[in-house]
């Protein structure tokens, strides 16, 4: 990690923290890019972000932090002109693409803001959005904003039909999986209070970040909200086929999944485990039932079996073989995935203890390190 932390290269017009203003000053927010293969968009979109910037100058200072994650094309060459020209501008170039996870936390590490603002490039969320989330931010002194297309108010335009309904299945699978309730855990736009995300412990390498953050945040007990966006793939449409960067739509549903299932990794195990615990008792009892009646059949009768209940049990056996085997490994199965619920439920409260902890201490660390 370290090795590859040396690798990445810093390039910077002018130092951003000779920017640094008192504390009574307007607060700096720093817009962080992330950026793979985007030489098509990057130019116009780039100067949409700086225009808009420029008309928030009033209310807050502004620094973008443009990460190249090994792009092939001129991306990184586009990049290095605007910081040439903007020394408000950061760029950080990865040498090889280290996927979204990796570029997102170079963003943050490099980023200088009290408020740190991620948008796709491509400006689905329109840039309009960063003034909103950072007024939110202020108006409810949230640590993470996020930009919700999924909750009332919010819309989607242009995302291809499987896309669309996968990433709603996705983030009401996470929403029903999470134990405080929100309605987009994908959406990458979003507002973060600096020294809160700065201090995060983030593993995640890929698109998983987005949700690990809020897994992470609820575990911190932070303060998240949601505004209604809207999802706009208009213009990005126009440029189908000359972008490289977008998400596949199977790999996105299955990382989505797989995000679920660290909110309440022991929910799966106990209900799988009581589903099949009902399956196997409903067909135990009923050869009981079959059992019992067998053996008052035989009382009645008075048969030669010393004892009757045995003995019907074993007449059962012989006529329903495949009913003792399906309930007695169903019957197994339930406690073995109950048992798995339960040590699931143990390990994820001694993570959290752990996690509070490691986090507490990194931030007395950080603290330590600015005084």
């Amino acid at each position: 990690m370290v090795r590859m932390e040396e690798a990445i290269k810093t390039v910077a017009a002018g130092n951003s923290r000779n920017n640094t203003a008192p504390a009574t000053a307007k607060p700096l927010v720093s817009v962080v890019l992330p950026c793979y293969n985007e030489e098509a968009i990057l130019p116009g979109n780039l100067t949409r972000v700086i225009n808009y910037l420029e008309t928030k100058k009033d209310i807050f200072r502004w620094q973008i932090v443009i990460v190249n994650d090994g792009s092939k094309d001129e991306t990184g060459e586009i990049a290095d002109k605007f910081a040439l020209q903007h020394n408000r501008i950061k760029v950080v170039h990865h040498p090889v693409n280290l996927n979204l996870g990796h570029a997102l936390q170079s963003g943050f590490r490099h980023s200088d803001g009290d408020i740190i603002v991620v948008l796709d490039v491509d400006l689905s969320y329109a840039v309009e959005y960063v003034g909103q989330m950072v007024a939110k931010m202020q108006e409810t002194m949230a640590d993470v904003v996020i930009a919700s297309p999924y909750m009332k108010g919010g819309q989607v335009t242009g995302v291809p039909v499987m896309r669309a309904v996968m990433s709603r299945f996705v983030n009401k699978f996470m929403s029903m999986a999470a134990q405080d309730k929100y309605h987009t855990f994908t959406s990458m736009a979003r507002a973060y209070r600096g020294d809160f995300i700065r201090t995060l412990n983030l593993k995640t390498k890929d698109y998983e970040i987005n949700p690990e953050i809020i897994y992470k945040g609820i575990i911190l007990r932070s303060r998240m909200v949601e505004i209604p966006a809207h999802l706009d793939w208009t213009e990005q449409n126009k440029f189908a086929g000359k972008r490289t960067s977008g998400l596949r739509v199977f790999r996105g549903v299955l990382s989505g999944l797989m995000s679920g299932f660290i909110f309440r990794p022991y929910m799966f195990f106990i209900v799988l485990g009581t589903i099949l615990l009902v399956l196997s008792m409903y067909q135990l009892i009923w050869l009981l039932y079959d059992t019992i009646q067998g053996m008052d059949h035989i009382l009645s009768h008075g048969g030669p079996a010393p004892n009757p209940f045995s003995y019907s049990l074993s007449i059962q056996f012989k006529e329903n073989p495949h009913s003792f085997l399906v309930g007695g490994i169903t019957f197994l199965a339930a406690i073995q995935f109950l048992g798995l619920g339960f040590l699931s439920l143990q390990n994820k409260r001694y993570f959290e203890e752990l996690f509070h902890l490691g986090t507490s201490l990194k931030k007395q660390t950080a603290r330590e390190y600015e005084g």
